[in-house]
């Protein structure tokens, strides 16, 4: 018998709720096909059976919630005896799509990679198997599927430090953090009533992706001092610059060209211009830290929760590039395909309600980033050029930041560089 345990889902997951299982109690199930689609709070994977077998017992039905190292299958394997598997030894191929079983030694157990990077490889018709893990845990990551396609060896995975000795000063930290948490003034939370004695109601439980966008929005929202600043960019000229690159670019990766990769474009050179905003508050420490890179995020409504992947080094992308780039992570987010990974490391953020509808909003602060840019939708108005009134196309633009490194002045000078950036095509052409 072989008991299989619920493997690490990555960094700061500890569970998943199950979406759907592949294989029912009794059933004969071969190795790496798909055994249960599980999603957490970032994102939805699909693992697969470690072993071939007839499955003996499963543990939890759709919805229930599962923890990492818990026995999610027993798998009658023909051993005799259960046996357990350490979860960093266990594979995640994309949801609700598994990988092929590939022919590999008997009894070798399958290599552990997110599922972008199994698609990677599908994709490079590559064996990930086959290829020499660098990643920690000895996880297979993009760039060693890239490595591999190149024929290049691979540098040994770096040494995973030893926790450090319990000190004082942090011991202090973790207290203070806690008594933060629970003492702020006034703030008594009262039951809710029971609303069912007013009619009927339907309870549906906060999990997943939903759960971890309500912990973050409370954290962002009650700890962030949050101010808005707001302005509009005249984007007439741009806006026919990119329809006629739209026709022109059609069929091509990024070609749809909406008017996201242009501001991305715009806003990683106001934060180059003003650091600030690219920076993190470490409360413990009273410190501002500076990030020296740029990676934007763009929140994605994906039906299912709000996501936001993360476009990297956008200061060394095209337009183009960056289009192409947020194209793939939505598609990716909407069919909860994304690797978590993408969901991390951001250092700005972008929420466009403009294909929604809406003139304008106010944006929650994406915690523990100190601004996010919200996008409204662009109308034709009538402005004031030269004495004359003239229609423009108009594009509302709102800075929500913290106000506990940045002031009102700041916004305005950071926001009043987006939108001459907007305002000339050319300028933003120089930053491409």
């Amino acid at each position: 018998m072989y008991e299989f345990k619920l493997p690490d889902l990555g960094e700061g997951i500890h569970e998943g709720e199950i979406l759907k299982w592949h294989i029912a109690q009794g059933e004969t199930i071969e190795e790496d096909a798909s055994l249960v689609d599980v999603e957490t709070d970032k994102a939805a994977v699909t693992i697969p059976s470690p072993r071939g077998g007839r499955i003996v017992s499963l543990t939890g039905g759709v919805g229930d919630t599962i923890t990492v190292g818990q026995i999610i299958a027993v798998i009658d394997d023909g051993t005799g005896v259960a046996e357990g598997v350490p979860p960093e030894e266990v594979g995640l191929v994309p949801p609700l799509a598994a990988a092929p079983a590939a022919a590999r030694p008997a009894g070798r157990r399958p290599v552990p990679a997110a599922p972008a990077t199994r698609r990677l490889a599908r994709e490079l018709g590559i064996d990930i198997n086959q290829v020499p893990p660098t990643g920690p845990g000895g996880r297979v990551t993009p760039d060693d599927v890239h490595r591999f396609a190149a024929g290049e060896a691979a540098e040994a995975a770096p040494a995973v430090p030893a926790a450090p000795p319990e000190v004082p000063e942090l011991r202090a930290e973790t207290e203070l953090a806690a008594r933060a948490a629970s003492a702020i003034p006034f703030l008594d939370i009262d039951h809710l009533p029971d609303f069912s004695q007013w009619g009927p109601v339907e309870k549906v439980a906060l999990r997943s992706i939903r759960r971890k966008v309500a912990h973050k929005m409370t954290t962002s929202m009650i700890l962030v001092p949050h101010v808005a600043h707001m302005d509009e960019a005249d984007v007439t000229l741009l806006e026919q610059f990119r329809l006629e690159e739209r026709i022109r670019r059609k069929g091509k990766p990024g070609g749809s060209l909406t008017l996201l990769p242009f501001i991305v474009k715009a806003v990683t050179a106001g934060l180059r211009a003003a650091p600030t905003f690219n920076a993190s508050l470490d409360p413990f420490h009273e410190e501002i830290i500076y990030k020296q890179y740029f990676n934007i995020g763009i929140a994605v409504d994906t039906g299912h929760g709000l996501m936001v992947p993360v476009v990297r080094q956008t200061d060394r992308k095209s337009i183009m590039q960056i289009s192409a780039e947020i194209e793939d992570l939505a598609t990716q987010a909407r069919e909860a395909e994304i690797d978590v990974a993408r969901l991390r490391g951001g250092t700005f953020t972008i929420t466009n309600v403009g294909p929604l509808g809406g003139t304008a909003l106010i944006p929650t602060i994406n915690y523990p980033e100190v601004a996010i840019l919200g996008m409204g939708r662009v109308q034709e108005k009538p402005v004031v050029r030269d004495g004359e009134i003239v229609i423009r196309k108009m594009l509302p633009l709102t800075l929500a930041f913290d106000h506990r490194i940045a002031d009102g002045a700041d916004a305005a000078r950071f926001v009043a560089e987006l939108v001459r950036q907007l305002s000339d095509p050319h300028l933003l052409l120089l930053e491409a």
